[in-house]
């Protein structure tokens, strides 16, 4: 998976409001293919094991909290440099300082509501979409 592949989450604040398909269709129209995709409400343990990477930071429990308010929409998505290019395509964190034209700039409410979560590295990216997806999965949808 390394390279070509990365795992997004289209978050329940996003999800809830209907913009899963405008962010879809936003990645898509960047050269993004989706490979496998579900919609699921993750459970506090679920989104706990998820997140475990913060757990040491303040914002984690508000974290957990807010991914399992609501159904979001894990996916995995192949481009080449694949990681990259999304961080690229949904902009910062904070909405109010991304790039016009990113996903977070035109569909996120805040900086802890910015409606999509990307891998940051390939290692993550590969371990991330394990978590959702059976390597069959992916490979199926190839």
């Amino acid at each position: 998976m390394a390279g070509t592949y990365t795992l997004t989450i289209i978050k329940p604040d996003a999800f809830g409001a209907g913009k899963a398909g405008k962010i879809i269709a936003h990645l898509e129209q960047q050269g993004f293919r989706v490979r496998a995709a579900r919609v699921m409400h993750l459970s506090q343990d679920q989104a706990g094991e998820f997140y475990a990477v913060h757990r040491e930071r303040p914002f984690y429990g508000s974290l957990v909290t807010f991914m399992t308010s609501g159904p979001c929409m894990p996916m995995v998505l192949e481009k080449d440099n694949a990681v990259g290019a999304l961080r690229t395509a949904i902009g910062a964190t904070d909405p109010a300082q991304a790039d016009a034209g990113t996903v977070r700039k035109l569909y996120a409410e805040s900086k802890e509501r910015n409606a999509i979560h990307a891998s940051d590295s390939d290692e993550n990216a590969e371990r991330e979409a394990r978590f959702f997806f059976a390597e069959s999965d992916v490979i199926a949808a190839r």
